[in-house]
Parts: C-alpha cells; sequence; structure tokens
C-alpha cells in the first residue's frame, strides 16, 4: 500500500508529460495550418503559370505564318495546331489541355468598320464558352472591344489582335476541402506586328488538310 501511495504521489508530482500532451492536442492545428499554406502556395503558382501560359500563346500567335518579302504573312492551321502543341508542352505537370480549355480568337476590322472575331480556334476538354462570342461575332457598338472592363484591346484597320482566354480546373496537391473545384481563368492578348494575310487561314495541302482545332470538339485533350 506504501509503495502504491508513493508511485501516485510520485506520478501527480510528475510535468515531464505536460508538453506531450500540449504538442499532442496541437499538432492537429499545426498540421492543417501546414497543408492550407502548401496549398496555397501551390494555388499562387498554378495561377502564374496560368497567366504565363496565356501570354506564351497569345505572343506565338500574333508571330506564326510565313515568312515572305513579296507578300502578306499567311498563316495556316498546321502552325495553329504547332502552337497549341507547343503550349501542351510548356504546361507540363499541369496537364493543362486534359483539364482546362483554351480559346485563341482573331479580332479584326470588317468592311463595316466594325470589331469583330474572324476566327477562332480551342482546344481543350473542358466545357467552356468565350466570354466575348463565337467565330464571326460582331463586337456591339457599346463595347469598347475585348477584355475584362477598363482594360479592352480594339484592332486597327488592316490589322489584328490576338486574344487568348484560358480556364483550368484547379487540381489540389493535398485534397483538402478548401482547394476543390476552383476554376482559373486568365486572357492575354498581343497584336499582330507583322502585315498578315487576314483573308482566311490555310491549309499547305488542301488535298490532304490539316485537322482544325474546331470550337465545337471538347475532346481534344494534349
Amino acid at each position: 500500500m506504501t509503495l502504491r501511495r508513493s508511485l501516485l504521489t510520485a506520478l501527480a508530482r510528475s510535468a515531464s508529460g505536460v508538453a506531450m500532451t500540449e504538442f499532442a492536442l496541437s499538432l492537429p492545428l499545426v498540421l492543417m495550418a501546414g497543408l492550407w499554406g502548401t496549398e496555397e502556395a501551390h494555388l499562387a503558382i498554378t495561377h502564374m503559370r496560368i497567366n504565363q501560359l496565356a501570354i506564351h500563346i497569345a505572343d506565338n500567335a500574333s508571330r506564326i505564318g510565313d515568312t515572305s518579302n513579296l507578300e502578306s504573312r499567311k498563316i495556316y492551321e498546321n502552325d495553329i495546331n504547332d502552337l497549341l502543341e507547343g503550349a501542351a508542352i510548356q504546361s507540363g505537370s499541369l496537364d493543362f489541355f486534359n483539364h482546362g480549355r483554351a480559346i485563341v480568337s482573331s479580332l479584326e476590322v470588317n468592311a463595316e468598320d466594325e470589331q469583330y472575331i474572324h476566327w477562332q480556334r480551342c482546344r481543350g476538354t473542358k466545357t467552356w464558352a468565350s466570354h466575348y462570342g463565337e467565330e464571326g461575332h460582331v463586337l456591339p457598338i457599346s463595347s469598347p472591344g475585348m477584355g475584362p472592363a477598363g482594360a479592352e484591346v480594339q484592332a486597327l484597320p488592316d490589322g489584328a489582335v490576338i486574344f487568348v482566354e484560358l480556364a483550368y480546373d484547379y487540381e489540389p496537391l493535398i485534397d483538402v476541402p478548401f482547394a476543390r473545384g476552383q476554376q482559373i481563368t486568365s486572357v492575354a492578348s498581343f497584336m499582330v506586328r507583322d502585315k498578315r494575310d487576314l483573308s482566311r487561314i490555310y491549309q499547305r495541302d488542301p488535298a490532304s488538310p490539316d485537322p482544325v482545332a474546331d470550337c465545337t470538339a471538347i475532346t481534344f485533350g494534349g
């Protein structure tokens, strides 16, 4: 009995387990904060990568085409296909075209001096439509152009602006509730700087045409 009483007294006076108890109680909170911080950093990096991808596509699309000193630069369907394939490679681990969609539009001025989307090409498995209209859409007179409010762009007569819209379903690094179901969107635009043949997009071999990145298709992944 005396030994048992001594052990109970010693146990009551012992403070060696206090830190362990506090650590065990705080561990779930510390772990959640760490996971949340990691996920937020990953989300921020993904936003940056999507923005850079939009700029990459718009910039390259403004440069594609044959170079000739004798005629305006022509663009071909395989130029656009190569452009989108390059974007798929650049997206790397994002696997962009199997989780998102890219819409490339050529904003031009028609014979009535109206801003309109002359042609449009798309790629990606995500179901998502352009915020500014489909191929052939004439922008209303009240619209300042394509782009977010206050940052719209317009084409110049006999010129074109390549406008790119991206939408991506974010894949969480850690499957936690605050990171599920997020959609990342981005836009970018570049003016076509060379004299381009704006009449149409050509086929290099009409007898064996290259595939068209049609915006009605939603299964063309990367």
